[in-house]
């Protein structure tokens, strides 16, 4: 049995280690885990798989860390599926952009990458600084699923016309394992 769990809440000191000690003491296994501080906010994503009385007793555990971390907790229990192999929905990209700050281009790739039928399986971006200028900077990078009937090199191709159009610095490539 699987349980999707969602974190969020102000950075509290410790918290990491208590959700992971909680995972371990359920006798519950890790499938995939992310955390992340967004400037002072913990976030935490979790998919846990173990027998149903243990992540029973991990939902017990969440719980009562909620109330103590002050955090906001969702999980769930995905329903069982039938899974398909990554090679056969698409070859494993990497997708890099950086460009000036602009407020619609995490919409504008997404709609670019979806109406050519990739997949999106993760994006993550962030605004920072540049080092020696005092200009904000956009980073992105996405992983993708290129489905087998889209042509790469017609892709490569499109996309960087879109990414002048839009004075976007960007990279294409296939994920290397």
């Amino acid at each position: 049995m699987q349980l999707a769990i969602s974190v969020l809440g102000d950075k509290a000191e410790g918290f990491i280690a208590e959700i992971l000690s909680a995972f371990s003491s359920c006798q519950c296994s890790v499938l995939e885990l992310r955390t992340a501080n967004l400037t002072g906010i913990t976030s935490v994503y979790a998919l846990i798989d173990g027998n149903w009385n243990h992540v029973a007793k991990l939902e017990g555990l969440l719980e009562a860390m909620r109330s103590r971390f002050q955090v906001q907790i969702s999980f769930f229990r995905p329903q069982d599926s039938v899974s398909t192999s990554v090679l056969e929905k698409g070859v494993p990209y990497t997708l890099e952009t950086i460009s000036m700050e602009k407020k619609d281009l995490l919409f504008e790739l997404s709609a670019f990458l979806f109406e050519r039928g990739i997949i999106i399986d993760e994006i993550s971006a962030s605004l920072h600084s540049a080092v020696l200028f005092n200009n904000q900077v956009f980073s992105t990078r996405f992983l993708l699923l290129v489905p087998p009937n889209v042509r790469i090199l017609s892709l490569r191709e499109e996309f960087l016309d879109f990414c002048d159009s839009l004075n976007i610095d960007a990279i294409l490539e296939p994920i290397k394992r």
